[in-house]
């Protein structure tokens, strides 16, 4: 034998009402003395900010600020970006002492360091930390003529 299935009356439905939910206040984090850290390559420039740790609070790269293509590579570029990262960090975090690590051989570097100096953000030390290439790959053999 089937049962009969009927449909709930309006009466018998019971809404559950839903919990309020409880969103947690974002705190402003203050972080007075950080790390800048600047990517210069021939084809763009890609500046962080980030706290002692190295955990990332801004960013910013030439591409980022509207430059497209080769005008990427330029110092200009660089220092925009610069500005953009570093004003960022200073109104949001406080920012006014940093560590600079540079790594790359672009035309960004000087430029983005300079743009530092003129944001009024002290500068502690300056690193370089490019990549210097020691051993390296087996060399072609040699040609038998």
């Amino acid at each position: 034998m089937a049962e009969e299935q009927t449909t709930p009356t309006p009466a018998e439905i019971t809404e559950v009402p839903a919990a309020p939910v409880v969103k947690k206040k974002k705190v402003k984090r203050s972080v007075p003395y950080g790390q800048v850290h600047i990517m210069a390559t021939f084809n763009n420039t890609i500046v962080t900010v980030t706290d002692t740790k190295g955990g990332a609070l801004t960013y910013s790269s030439s591409g980022a600020c509207g430059f497209r293509g080769s005008k990427k590579g330029t110092a200009y570029a660089a220092q925009i970006a610069a500005e953009k990262a570093l004003a960022e960090a200073k109104q949001n975090y406080g920012l006014n002492k940093a560590d600079v690590y540079v790594r790359g051989i672009g035309m960004g570097r000087d430029a983005a360091i300079r743009a530092m100096q003129v944001s009024n953000i002290a500068l502690e030390a300056v690193h370089d930390v490019t990549g210097i290439p020691h051993g390296g790959v087996r060399p072609k053999k040699a040609r038998r003529v």
